[in-house]
């Protein structure tokens, strides 16, 4: 446990002082606080918005929400779940998993609940962060950013939308008092969520009004329950769960190969899913409409039994021709066909290169993180740290995401990396600590170049996985077992620290002024540790 800060006169009247800060409880956040209380820590606080831990799991309760990566892989490897009841979980299944593992780890106590963060900002006198929040003012040596990629809704800037007089609301927002049945509905998007709402609300409307951009690719989605035997398996018979687990798990590491290093090897799987659009939709019109015209994998694979069959329904219509403008009680096409309609679910996706949260970071010299990637691009170090932002560690950040597997996975690499770095932190009194800007230009020029030759950047398509820059941020471009390997453990070399001592000392001025390459102590404790670039 780190030392204790004893020199309060910089810590408003009012503000809590802790060692850490945690923003955000879903799989990212908790597994932190897990993690953090596993390792001897009791200095911290997770601050959550919502009422209950879950984060994407809590928020998406949209009919039919469920998972898109099997079950045996969405769950901590330090708390496996022996109750899943399918190949592919259900939201509520998922979130009852999230609940009682805070509940078994008993870390529900560490959360201020219902506790909004309004800004989080360096103060370089105090060497701490200030986070202003709903719940009173909090001053943190560190911050843990785990907000995760998909928090914030993105809403389409469609003219006269906002004039809409019936009900209208986004995926992850669901309002659960509109009754949809008998009413026409038009769903704005086709991605993810999308293809999972249509089957349920072709069910109950009238007339149903799908409004694709671009038509997604579409796998068949490989679900079952689980039987009574596979079942009793998991729960009572040693290694079998770890052992499904590993082979789910190398199934998925396989297509890294077509996805990041060479596409041609997508091919199998662009033919099995042009098979299912051909099984499942007879319609030559409308299976030209939904047949992509980018290569499989460049934008996100999504799989689903029911969608197609949804789109063939006589209540649906699928309009290609793009959004107009939205009138008080229509959706008005770009060919300017008016469709009337009494309620618009918009799914649109989440804000991922661009969250709005980003705003709200201030970092050395109160640059906010949204000017800095508006500049540079969304980059870091492993996805964890940011060159000019000390003493904050991202989860889920740039580079980290997946186009495979499970996310969770990545998580608990990342959180071990923020631990292990606690540790060194602990061990020499180190009072700063930030990554070097040339380890993380060397490091992103590494990861650009590996991301030349892959899908998502030679598909032909427009995706939300690239940056204003044209870069893609948001994918990790190796197998997981080697983004496991990089954040085994925290590389002090590749980091600038000030030791505690220092900051003591020196006037903060000074102590900026002066900013100190990684101490003896410390690069003695990297010993031949590898700074830099994968």
């Amino acid at each position: 446990m780190s030392p204790q800060v004893t020199d309060t006169s910089a810590v408003a009247e009012g503000t809590r002082e802790v060692g850490i800060v945690v923003i955000g409880s879903g799989f990212a956040g908790l597994g932190a606080a897990i993690r953090l209380s596993q390792a001897g820590r009791t200095d911290f606080v997770v601050l959550e918005r919502g009422d209950d831990v879950g984060g994407t799991w809590r928020d998406n309760t949209y009919p039919g929400a469920a998972c898109d990566v099997p079950s045996q892989l969405y769950s901590y490897s330090f708390a496996p779940n022996k109750q899943w009841s399918r190949s592919f979980s259900p939201q509520p299944e998922i979130q009852r998993y999230i609940q009682s593992v805070a509940d078994k780890y008993k870390i529900r106590d560490k959360h201020v609940f219902g506790c909004d963060v309004q800004s989080v900002r360096w103060d370089e006198s105090a060497h701490r962060w200030k986070i202003q929040t709903s719940k009173g003012d909090f001053s943190a040596r560190f911050v843990v950013s785990a907000v995760g990629a998909l928090c914030e809704p993105a809403l389409p800037d469609i003219k006269g939308i906002g004039s809409f007089e019936g009900q209208i609301f986004h995926s992850a927002r669901w309002d659960h008092d509109s009754d949809l049945a008998g009413k026409r509905v038009a769903v704005i998007g086709t991605g993810a969520s999308a293809i999972q709402i249509v089957p349920q609300v072709a069910k109950i409307a009238s007339r149903l009004d799908v409004y694709q951009r671009t038509a997604p690719w579409v796998l068949p989605r490989v679900d079952r329950e689980y039987t009574a035997a596979e079942r009793f398996a998991y729960k009572n018979v040693p290694g079998f769960q770890k052992l499904a687990r590993l082979g789910v798990y190398a199934t998925r590491e396989t297509q890294v190969v077509g996805l990041a290093k060479a596409p041609v090897f997508m091919k199998p799987i662009e033919w099995l899913a042009k098979a299912h659009l051909r099984r499942q939709i007879s319609d030559p019109v409308l299976r030209g409409k939904v047949t992509p015209n980018f290569r499989i994998g460049c934008k996100r694979m999504l799989i689903s039994n029911n969608y197609f069959p949804a789109l063939s329904q006589p209540n649906v219509d699928v309009v290609t021709d793009g959004i107009d403008e939205v009138t008080a009680n229509a959706v008005v096409a770009k060919d300017g066909t008016r469709r009337e309609v009494d309620a618009i679910i918009v799914a649109t996706g989440f804000h991922v290169t661009d969250s709005p949260t980003f705003e709200h970071i201030y970092g050395r010299d109160g640059v906010p993180l949204s000017e800095t990637f508006a500049k540079i691009g969304q980059q870091g170090y492993k996805g964890t740290t940011v060159s000019g932002y000390p003493n904050m560690f991202f989860l889920v950040g740039p580079n980290t995401g997946l186009g495979h597997s499970s996310m969770v996975y990545m998580i608990e690499s990342q959180i071990n990396y923020v631990v292990d770095a606690m540790r060194a932190i602990d061990r020499y009194d180190i009072g700063t600590v930030e990554v070097r800007r040339d380890v993380q230009d060397r490091y992103n020029a590494d990861l650009q170049s590996a991301l030349s030759s892959s899908v998502w950047m030679n598909g032909g398509c427009a995706s939300w996985y690239l940056d204003e820059h044209g870069n893609n941020t948001t994918l990790w471009p190796g197998f997981t077992f080697q983004f496991r390997d990089e954040t085994k453990k925290f590389d002090l070399i590749a980091y600038d620290t000030v030791s505690r001592k220092e900051l003591a000392a020196a006037p903060a001025a000074k102590a900026t002024a002066t900013k100190a390459k990684a101490k003896p102590a410390a690069n003695a404790a990297a010993g031949d540790e590898k700074a830099a670039a994968r």
